[in-house]
């Protein structure tokens, strides 16, 4: 409900950060003398001070619609983006040699900028104000049925909806047994009448068709009267979880769950970025890597420069996959994890696990079609057969081609399993991926993988 309306918001608080950004740049213009040519010396400053601020805000979902619906979640975001602009403006200016830009125009800039956001923050909350009090803004709605898809969808409303107001329930008072935060209006026989008095714009009933034939009649008598009548099914009649539905023409098709990269289209999206990113990858990093990394790994321990094992894949497939050896050769490589302070593993092998660059060698598997560079992390065969009979939800996972990196790994699920509660946090994470996947959740997950590298993480050994 609303999508459109949501997208309007989105793109014009987007249009409102850039503008003000660009208006803090025109200030500190205006401020500072600024010797030389300005154009020469500041365009390239300008392009960076855009598209990192909208490359750091899509990366973190600034904008999406769960984030803007409440302001003080869409401040607190806010607040972190304009944190990691400020510094890589610094690592910028740092890495770029530009000693020519002035220091105080920089400072000027990320002044204005934040005294900026922090006015279109209240503009926002004005915004939603607007929209709130003007009549003909709000869609007034009451919900027929007092039960638990009523209640869910009374909870729906306060949270997501922006410009829709619910009035309460229609219900016969016998069948409430709880105190409610709504009232209840009337009975099921009052309910047009009601409707007419409220100025009610839609009517949503938690009571099909099928339960009730009267439901039919109401939905006649709304139309006639301008009102949208809309049913809301409970499908736990046929399932105990949430499911979506999709149509073949007139026919609704219940799936489980929502999976984005059943779409020719994403996945095609997918497997460009694949096969841009590895190529690049293998050109300029695994061209001068593989040698030096594989002399230092045969001089510490005779032995193959790759270490190459079978793991599950997409749909349960098989394959090889490639990483830095990082062990002395062992007959427990394909059924024991790797621990801290395993004596298998070599000094460069320490040293390699810990920057995670064991793992490049399977950007040659992403260029072959067998993995992906996000995705849930491929497990050892047996790990499969074990990690399945812990977790019902684990195979799921292999709906998608196996990542370098992936969601779980994030969020801190990487490593060594000594909890069954692990994999199933590791599970639920990958499932999380699946059925929420997007362009910009990759480049937001590759981007994250990277800053945890230089950060360092705990479980990497």
């Amino acid at each position: 409900m609303n999508r459109q309306f949501k997208r309007y918001l989105q793109l014009s608080l987007i249009i409102l950060d850039i503008l003000v950004l660009n208006i803090a740049f025109a200030f500190a213009r205006f401020f500072f003398e600024i010797p030389g040519n300005f154009f020469q010396n500041y365009l390239a400053l300008f392009l960076f001070l855009n598209s990192f601020w909208l490359l750091l805000s899509f990366i973190s979902g600034t904008y999406h619609e769960k984030i803007i619906i409440n302001f003080e979640t869409f401040t607190k975001r806010t607040v972190q983006v304009y944190t990691l602009w400020i510094i890589a403006i610094f690592f910028y200016l740092f890495f770029s040699h530009e000693y020519q830009v002035s220091r105080f125009f920089i400072l000027a800039i990320i002044t204005f900028f934040g005294v900026g956001l922090f006015g279109n923050r209240f503009l926002y909350v004005g915004i939603r104000q607007y929209y709130k009090s003007k009549d003909y803004l709000v869609n007034r709605v009451i919900i027929l049925g007092y039960n638990d898809t009523a209640l869910k969808l009374a909870s729906y409303f306060e949270e997501e909806a922006i410009n829709t107001h619910l009035l309460g329930f229609v219900e016969d008072e016998k069948n409430v047994k709880e105190l409610t935060h709504y009232p209840i209006l009337a009975g099921p026989n009052q309910l047009i009448q009601v409707a007419k008095d409220m100025d009610v714009q839609e009517i949503f009933s938690t009571i099909t068709p099928e339960q009730n034939d009267y439901i039919y009649t109401l939905m006649s008598d709304a139309e006639r009267e301008c009102i949208r009548f809309k049913v809301v099914p409970n499908l736990a009649y046929f399932f105990s979880k949430p499911v979506i539905v999709d149509y073949i023409r007139d026919l609704p098709i219940l799936s489980l769950r929502s999976e984005p990269l059943e779409d020719v289209g994403n996945r095609l999206k997918k497997r460009i970025l694949d096969v841009t990113v590895s190529f690049l990858v293998c050109i300029f990093i695994l061209s001068w890597l593989i040698p030096i990394l594989g002399l230092l790994i045969i001089i510490e321990s005779r032995g193959p420069i790759f270490f190459s094992q079978k793991r599950t894949g997409k749909n349960g497939q098989e394959f090889n996959c490639l990483k830095f050896r990082s062990m002395k050769p062992n007959k427990d490589s394909d059924t024991k994890q790797a621990t801290k302070g395993d004596m298998r593993v070599t000094r460069i092998g320490r040293f390699i696990r810990k920057t995670s660059l064991d793992e490049f060698p399977q950007f040659l598997n992403v260029l072959k079609g067998e993995m992906s560079l996000v995705g849930p992390r491929p497990h050892m065969v047996k790990h499969t057969t074990d990690y399945s009979k812990i977790v019902d939800q684990y195979m799921i996972r292999h709906f998608l081609k196996p990542g370098i990196t992936g969601w779980a790994q994030i969020n801190g699920f990487r490593g060594e399993i000594t909890d069954p509660k692990q994999i199933k946090m590791r599970v639920t994470n990958d499932l999380w991926y699946l059925e929420n996947w997007n362009i910009w959740l990759d480049l937001r997950i590759m981007f994250l993988t990277v800053y945890n590298v230089f950060k360092g993480e705990k479980n990497a050994y």
